[in-house]
Parts: structure tokens; sequence; C-alpha cells
């Protein structure tokens, strides 16, 4: 009789011992996940960041050709500026929208307007420092994307939905294109 009794406590220690390691097994997967997010959330602030900083350059490029618009380089440095405040991904979203599309009309127009700057090695050297920073942000939100969908699909998977009520972590937004990147731009270098 004391030996069964012992080898049912022995079974209901061992039951909470792998339920206790699975929890935190489970929680640490959410963990790693979730640091997998915010790295990659970082990676695209600092490309986001560093795509702002060429922007000045560019502009003072711009203005030894040019009687530049006000309103519209008003528009790039306003824009630049709400890069740097953002925080959170949607904010940042919205922000590197608005400096993308302030940023398209802008060298548009300046470059239909005076057609030599195309010729200016420090104008075209900075057009392709910026296609190369978007280059590098749009291989960062793929990279964030596909990490904010592995961690969104963990917490939404039984048994680890349940921990990932019990411990507050929620889903992450995905980085997405702005309604206007559908239509397709009007881009003339004549």
């Amino acid at each position: 009789m004391k030996k069964k009794g012992l080898i049912i406590i022995i079974a209901i220690v061992a039951v909470i011992v792998i339920a206790i390691g699975s929890v935190v097994g489970s929680y640490n997967g959410l963990v790693e996940k979730q640091q997998e997010v915010e790295t990659s959330w970082s990676q695209i602030s600092v490309y986001l960041q560093s795509r702002a900083d060429k922007i000045p350059n560019l502009v003072n490029t711009v203005k030894g050709y040019t009687d530049y618009e006000q309103s519209t380089l008003t528009a790039v440095t306003e824009a630049r500026s709400a890069v740097s405040k953002a925080s959170g991904v949607n904010e940042q979203i919205e922000a590197s929208n608005q400096l993308d599309s302030a940023v398209d009309i802008w060298v548009n127009a300046v470059t239909e307007a005076y057609p030599e700057l195309k010729a200016d090695t420090q104008f075209t050297a900075l057009i392709d420092e910026l296609t190369g920073s978007e280059n590098r942000i749009a291989t960062a939100r793929k990279d964030y994307n596909e990490a904010a969908k592995e961690f969104n699909t963990k917490i939404k998977r039984f048994p680890t939905n349940l921990l990932a009520g019990m411990f507050g972590f929620e889903a992450y937004d995905y980085f997405e294109a702005d309604s206007s990147a559908q239509s397709v731009p009007n881009v003339s270098f004549d």
C-alpha cells in the first residue's frame, strides 16, 4: 500500500514538473519570438533614420541649382522630422509613408524643372544612396513582417494562446504599404 501511494505521489510530481517545464518552455519561446520582432523593428528604425539623415544633403545639393519651392521643401522637412519623432509601428509607418511621398514629389518636381540637376554627380550619388536605403528598408520590413507573423501565429495557437493571454503578449501590427502605393506613380524626366 505504501509502495502504491509512493508511485502515485511520484506520478503527480512528474506531471507537475512536466507541466511547469512546458509552461516555462512556452513562455521562453514567446519571449524569444517577441525579441526577434523587436530586433527586426529596431533594424527598420535604423534604416529609416539613416534615410532621413540623407535628406538634408539632398536638399542642400538641390538648393544650389534651384529656386526650390518652399512649400514642397517644407513638406519634406516636416516629414523627415516626423520620422525622427515617431514611436511604435503605426506612427513609424505613417511617418515613413509621408516622407516617401514628400521626397518623391519634391525630387520629381525639381528634376522636371531643372534637368541639368540630373547630370550633377553629387545629386545622382545621393539619389543612389537613397535608393540603396529604400532597398534596405524594404528588406528590413519584409524581415519584420516575417518575425511578426511567426510571433502572432505562436500567440494564437492553442494552448500557447492561454499563456500569451495570461502574460499579456499581444499581436504586432504588420508593416504594410500605404494605400497610395496601389496607384502608378507619374515620373517624368523630360
